[in-house]
Order: structure tokens, then C-alpha cells, then sequence
């Protein structure tokens, strides 16, 4: 490394202390930070206050944003009044159950695979908030990274936390199987295929019991702490940045910022929102986002090759650099992807808005038995995992600016 070059040597259990106190006060001393909620923009306002003061940003832009929080899970409502219908009406009209078969589908698709917001008219609007905040460099300005995660915390999935994961997929693919399963029937029924049909109809009401288990997939009236999703995510860009200017380190060509969005649990609402409000920024140099998505287990420290249900793919090359950076710090980090209905990062929303972007994540697509419950608390933070990720994003910002 040229000697005129600035080293990223910060100190990380000074950076993870400040984290776990932080985290621990918001979870502790603020309410509850559903999307779009007053506890959510009280998270926000303290998180931009420190950047302003501790973190050495003297560009903190807090933006407002509407959405309507409320339909994103209320789509399995949605989902599950469709599905019966496609059941039970099958017995009346095959095409009819043709027709609720393939709405239930195209909902599927649109809404719960691509994140779109089919239903979104129908619920309240609210207000979220997103913050962006940059740490400026000393010279010519080369390239910028961003850091991200999401300020929301999510509603309780009450089968992931009374019987685990495995349980809490199973209504959502057993739910799939049976839309496609009276489909075909119906078809086979309109063009005549017997009485058989009739009989194997029956024996697809077995089906229903998980269209119904779709409608207590979320528990709208309990917020989780998200102490690890995703308050970690935030917490990793801010700790690296207020150890910078705890040590007096500015860089002489790289930028590196954060961008902290709002309602990431309400469908990528904010990183949605940031990306049409900053349409055509920060074209002036090479600029990156990486986010960072419930960084908790450092076995299952991830760089995400294809993001949103694997619909999206994640910029390569950047994938390539923060794997070579994780490795030369002596991090384990591996090459991962999203899974059908292992939901999303933020980083899909970026990608899909003209940025470059990765996700990085650390917990098992398998969903973990504090994913969305009242087990994401402060207490169940790990101090090895936050390390690592912290060691690994100095080493890849350590090694742009070389």
C-alpha cells in the first residue's frame, strides 16, 4: 500500500460496543418500528443525529416518503380466500376455480415473488423515512460506497416462533401445490376426463387447512424488536463510520456513506422510494451499495448472488470484490443466494434501480427461530458475527480506496 494512502484500522470491539449499546437503547427505550409507524421515525431521528455527531457526516438528508405498510402480509388474506375459492369452487364451475386459481397465482407472483403493490390501494396510507448520510474524503473523489440496512422491524410470525422454520414454510408450499393441483383438475374436468375428477376433488380438500393456515402466517398487533433484522444491518455501516472519526481516519479518495431506509418489511418500500427519489445521482463516480440484512451468525456470513425469491441478480463483480475482501481479512464468507420465499434485502431494490449492489447476510435461509419473532431481541445479538462483518466491509472500503 503507498504510505500517503490512509489504513481503515479501526477498532472493532470498540465498533461492536457501540453497536450493542445502541442497539440495546433503541430496542429498550423506543417503541415498537413497524413500517411506517412513530416508532420507526423516532429510530430514524436518533440514528441521524448520531451521524451528524459522532460519525463525522456533514451531509444527513432525512427524506419522507408515502406507502401503505398494511398490504404487504395482508396478502396472505388475500392468498387464502383466493385459494379456498379455487377449492370449493371447483365443485360448482371448473372454470370458475380456473379463475380464482390463476388470480391467486398472478397475486403470488406479482405481489409476494416480485414485490410489486397489486393490492396497496386497499389499506391506509402512511409515512416512512429514509436517511442517507455521507462521510467526505480528502481529495478527488474516486468512487463512494454506501452502507445499508433497514430502520423497520417486523411483525411476528407465530409459526416460525411456536414450531420453527421447517412449520412455517409449510402452509405457503402445501398452499402453492393445491392452487396448481385444482388447476389441473379442472382442466381435465372441462374436457371431460369422468367422474374421477369429482373424486380426486374431494381428496384435495385436504388442501384447504393450509389455505386457512395462511391467514395466521403474521400477527399484525406484535412488532418484534428486530435487534438483529435489522438493526445490525444499520448499526455495521454506522459503528465503521464513528470509529473513523473517533480516529481521526479520512480517506483520500473513496466516500463511504449509509443509507438507513424505512419499511424494508413492508416489500423494499424505502429502498424502492430511494432509488426513484435518486434517480440519476451519484453517477459521478463508481458508487456501491452494499446491504446488510440480519447479520447475526458469522458461519452463515454470505455474499448474495441472486436476491428478491432469486429474481435478481446481484452485481458480479462486486460480489467478487467483498468475497476477496472477507478473505484477506481472514473472514469466513461465502457465495450465497436467496431462496423462493426467503423474501428479500434491500439490495434487490437498488439493483433493480439502476445501482450496484449486493446483499450480505448472516443466518440460514433456513429460517432461524428468531427470524421475525420476539426472540430478535438485544439480547441474542452475536458479538462474533458483527465482528467479522465489521472486519470484512473495512477490509473491501480499505481496498477501494487502494
Amino acid at each position: 500500500m503507498p504510505k500517503n494512502t490512509p489504513k481503515l484500522d479501526i477498532d472493532c470491539k470498540s465498533a461492536v460496543d457501540f453497536t450493542l449499546r445502541d442497539i440495546t437503547h433503541i430496542c429498550r427505550d423506543m417503541k415498537k418500528r413497524a413500517p411506517g409507524s412513530e416508532g420507526e421515525r423516532e429510530a430514524a431521528e436518533y440514528m441521524a443525529a448520531s451521524l451528524g455527531k459522532d460519525c463525522g457526516c456533514r451531509d444527513v438528508k432525512v427524506e419522507t416518503f408515502k406507502e401503505h405498510p398494511a398490504s404487504f402480509y395482508s396478502y396472505f388474506y388475500f392468498s387464502a380466500t383466493l385459494d379456498t375459492l379455487c377449492a370449493v369452487s371447483f365443485f360448482i364451475r371448473p372454470w370458475l376455480s380456473i379463475l380464482f386459481g390463476c388470480l391467486a397465482l398472478i397475486l403470488f407472483l406479482f405481489h409476494f415473488v416480485l414485490y410489486r403493490k397489486p393490492i396497496d390501494p386497499f389499506f391506509p396510507e402512511k409515512e416512512s423515512v429514509n436517511i442517507t448520510a455521507v462521510r467526505k474524503c480528502s481529495g478527488e473523489v474516486k468512487q463512494r460506497v454506501f452502507l445499508n440496512g433497514h430502520i423497520d422491524a417486523a411483525w411476528e410470525f407465530p409459526l416460525n416462533y411456536r414450531f420453527g422454520g421447517v412449520v412455517f414454510e409449510i402452509p405457503g408450499v402445501m398452499a402453492t401445490i393445491g392452487v396448481f393441483f385444482y388447476l389441473a383438475l379442472s382442466v381435465f374436468a372441462l374436457c371431460g376426463a369422468g367422474s374421477w375428477t369429482h373424486t380426486a376433488g374431494l381428496c384435495g380438500l385436504l388442501f384447504v387447512p393450509f389455505f386457512l393456515l395462511l391467514t395466521i402466517t403474521y400477527d399484525p398487533k406484535r412488532v418484534v424488536d428486530g435487534a438483529n433484522d435489522n438493526l445490525s444491518g444499520c448499526y455495521i455501516g454506522m459503528a465503521i463510520l464513528k470509529e473513523m472519526e473517533k480516529r481521526g481516519i479520512t480517506l483520500d479518495h473513496t466516500e463511504v456513506g449509509v443509507i438507513l431506509t424505512g419499511s424494508e418489511e413492508a416489500g423494499l418500500r424505502g429502498a424502492k422510494a430511494w432509488t426513484k427519489s435518486h434517480k440519476g445521482d451519484y453517477q459521478d463516480v463508481p458508487t456501491y451499495i452494499i446491504s446488510y440484512d440480519t447479520i447475526h451468525d458469522p458461519k452463515h456470513l454470505a455474499v448474495n448472488a441472486r436476491d428478491l425469491n432469486s429474481t435478481v441478480k446481484s452485481d458480479p463483480e462486486l460480489c467478487e470484490m467483498f468475497l476477496a475482501a472477507a478473505k484477506n481479512a481472514g473472514v469466513p464468507c461465502r457465495r450465497d443466494f436467496v431462496p423462493l420465499f426467503g423474501g428479500s434485502t434491500d439490495s434487490a431494490a437498488f439493483t433493480q434501480g439502476g445501482f450496484r449492489s449486493i446483499g450480505i447476510t448472516g443466518l440460514s435461509h433456513v429460517l432461524e427461530d428468531y427470524y421475525h419473532t420476539r426472540r430478535d431481541s438485544y439480547d441474542n445479538l452475536n458479538e462474533e458475527g458483527l465482528t467479522n462483518c465489521i472486519r470484512a466491509t473495512a477490509a473491501f472500503i480499505e481496498a477501494l480506496e487502494e
